[in-house]
């Protein structure tokens, strides 16, 4: 199972290139960041950074969206990096939540988002797409460019479409039940697509916080360093039952039950330990959602993930412990992971 690093473009952005060169050191494969224009630094910026100071260490956004640029500004922007640095991006996107949200949009219908993962694959690894009606490519991409789309889903459509096209399918939260519900949603639809289902890579990103032990003192305040999460799972959440409905039966409710008390969500705070929009969450969804506890317990749920077909584990370090979290994992978590 690989291992990933999520974390947010805050200022000063030399802090978080430290912090990725720091994980690659301790066995991190994937260096990830959030996508949002107006609540953090340009991402793309800061990779050409991440890239020039590490070895392996592959990184993208956790996720992009069709909207915030053009297509073929996405495209030639992972095709530039790959070129300069060989083939060592993932394009995570979804429909867009805050980038979209926070500057006054909405969220990429499906049909949308399919067109655009199309578009960007097929022009960063030197194909022609058809964008709004005008058909392209990128002269300057060499062959042998590679860029996998990795798509963030929920929603039993939106899960579809993964599976149909996706390279990868990213769920951001770690709970077994739904974890194995979700992917095998996803290999389902590849399968009806006829595609290999096992070909499609399953990425699981949650927060983790390591503990010095399991005493309910220390997983108090691991829990409430991670309760921010919940909120944000519960955005995409509130979104599926306006859509689909409370018990409509194409979301498990054992994913919609805890919104009830959901009273609105403010995205100045998104992401972030302390978040006033999250006291709703109960601490049943930040244990079911999160890895919280001393390395003996992260270590056994990644083994449960696995076991679900989960190829890799991203970290959410959005809390006060980012680097030990980070030496934590290189020296108690990820040496014992088969």
């Amino acid at each position: 199972m690989d291992i990933g690093l999520v974390l947010q473009t805050d200022p000063p952005a030399e802090l978080l290139v430290e912090r990725m060169v720091r994980a690659e050191r301790a066995g991190f494969t994937h260096g990830w960041t959030f996508d949002s224009a107006v609540l953090w630094q340009e991402p793309f910026v800061i990779y050409s950074q991440i890239l020039a100071r590490t070895e392996r260490l592959r990184v993208g956004p956790m996720v992009t969206n069709p909207g915030t640029r053009t297509w073929e500004v996405t495209a030639s922007t992972f095709a530039t990096l790959n070129d300069m640095f060989g083939n060592r991006t993932v394009c995570g996107i979804g429909r867009g939540d805050s980038a979209m949200r926070v500057a006054g949009r909405s969220p990429a219908t499906l049909a949308r988002l399919g067109e655009a993962m199309h578009a960007v694959k097929e022009l960063a690894e030197g194909r022609e797409a058809e964008v709004d009606g005008t058909v392209l490519r990128i002269p300057w991409v060499r062959p042998g460019a590679e860029l996998p789309v990795w798509m963030a889903a929920y929603g039993p459509k939106a899960l579809a479409l993964a599976g149909r096209q996706a390279d990868g399918f990213i769920l951001q939260l770690a709970d077994p039940y739904l974890t194995e519900w979700m992917v095998k949603a996803v290999r389902t639809a590849a399968a009806e697509a006829g595609r290999d289902p096992a070909a499609v890579t399953v990425c699981v990103a949650a927060p983790a916080y390591v503990t010095a032990d399991d005493s309910p003192q220390a997983l108090a305040h691991a829990r409430e360093q991670c309760r921010w999460f919940g909120g944000m799972v519960g955005n995409h959440v509130a979104d599926l039952v306006s859509r689909y409905g409370e018990h409509s039966g194409l979301v498990p409710e054992a994913l919609t039950a805890y919104i009830k008390d959901r009273h609105g969500y403010d995205y100045s705070h998104h992401g972030r330990a302390g978040n006033p929009d999250t006291a709703f969450v109960p601490d049943e969804i930040v244990d079911r959602f999160c890895l919280i506890g001393p390395p003996a317990a992260h270590r056994a749920k990644l083994a449960q993930l696995r076991d679900l077909g989960v190829d890799q584990f991203a970290v959410y370090a959005m809390h006060d412990a980012v680097e030990p979290t980070i030496d934590a994992y290189g020296k108690d978590v990820i040496p014992q992971l088969p």
